[in-house]
């Protein structure tokens, strides 16, 4: 099987959907199937799959830029640079399946039609939502896809009567993401109690409401690794609640699991999270994590965390009992963490992608 993953920031950054791909596609890689990615970053050795480096700009850098149909954040003009290159590199004649989750630009590049007019069937992954596919106003018109995974119950339920869908979650390396020693010294973490955001600085990701949860603890210092637009906004708002008991830090990929297992309790307050490969990165590492209660985190984390209602007062609360939470619990984190490994879902991928040529090559 040949199969293209294309998204400007593969080998560039260390978000959830590239992890999600790189995953998947070095599972694919290994067990045979021919693999290449189509991303920003720089080629990087000893990988099972191919890549082929296309330019973009990254988000970070456009960010004052006006918001514009097609063009609606920051994330549109990067996908924007993306796709002049994505275009002048892909040739659809050298692959049986194309996926992405980057709409508009990236999806109209996928979908285009060789000089022969053929072109391998598409399917659109819904990493950072499904409303592209579930919308009918303005640019979203013009989506289309073969095949449609997606990575929670509401998105199938959503859209399974008008697309070929298939429910597949994301995951983490459970080789590399488990239980282990704390690394504090090394990763310049303080001492006393520690509670981590591992999350973008963007508004749905309700980072504020963090440092107001943890400026009512007395003694916990709140660790949050990511970056983006608010992060002045969250500095003078943690100035302000949380004087010397708040940093904000960038972490090594390789370094995320220990950065996991060095803390006290995992803070997760996105209410409208795709999936959240942080969740299962936490869980399988053991670490209590307090999340908004919701249908979508008690499918993914089951009863292995702490629920809080919609309020800083229950954020609070919850703080206080993972904070207060024992070794005991560590094991049944582990267990549930174990369905969400990558080989088990490149395996779900992979029978999906299957179906969906299958499917294209009687349609013709």
């Amino acid at each position: 099987m040949r199969i293209a993953f294309a998204l400007p920031g593969l080998h560039r950054v260390h978000r959830g959907a590239e992890v999600a791909f790189i995953a998947v596609a070095s599972e694919l890689a290994r067990r045979g199937d021919e693999v290449t990615l189509f991303g920003s970053g720089p080629a990087l050795p000893d990988r099972p799959y191919n890549f082929i480096k296309v330019p973009s700009i990254p988000r970070e850098r456009l960010e004052w830029l006006p918001k514009l149909p097609f063009l609606r954040s920051e994330t549109g003009w990067e996908e924007a640079s993306f796709a002049p290159g994505l275009l002048a590199r892909y040739r659809p004649g050298d692959f049986d399946i194309t996926a992405t989750c980057a709409f508009p630009f990236t999806n109209f590049v996928l979908r285009r039609r060789s000089l022969r007019g053929g072109r391998p069937p598409h399917v659109f992954i819904t990493q950072n939502g499904d409303w592209p596919a579930y919308s009918r106003d303005a640019e979203y018109r013009l989506f289309d896809c073969d095949g449609l995974v997606c990575i929670n119950p509401d998105y199938q339920e959503r859209n399974r009567d008008k697309y070929r869908t298939s429910l597949v979650p994301n995951g983490a390396d459970l080789t590399r993401f488990r239980p282990g020693p704390p690394e504090r010294e090394r990763l310049g973490l303080p001492p006393g109690k520690i509670v981590l955001m591992v999350s973008a600085l963007i508004p749905s990701k309700n980072v504020a409401d963090g440092v107001r949860a943890v400026a009512a603890l007395d003694d916990a210092t709140l660790v949050v690794a990511g970056d983006g637009p608010l992060r002045n906004d969250i500095e003078a708002l943690a100035a302000e609640l949380l004087p010397s008991r708040y940093r904000r830090i960038s972490v090594d990929a390789d370094d995320m699991p220990a950065l996991y297992r060095s803390v006290d309790a995992f803070l997760h307050l996105s209410r409208d999270e795709s999936f959240g490969n942080v969740f299962v990165e936490a869980l399988a590492c053991g670490v209590p994590s307090v999340v908004y209660d919701l249908p979508r985190t008690r499918w993914i984390l089951g009863d292995q965390a702490y629920y809080a209602p919609h309020s800083i007062e229950g954020i609070v609360s919850q703080l206080t009992r993972a904070l207060a939470d024992g070794g005991d619990l560590v094991a049944g984190r582990v267990e549930r963490a174990k369905a969400f490994g990558w080989p088990v879902i490149a395996a779900k991928y992979r029978d999906f992608f299957a179906e969906i040529i299958d499917s294209n090559g009687r349609s013709k």
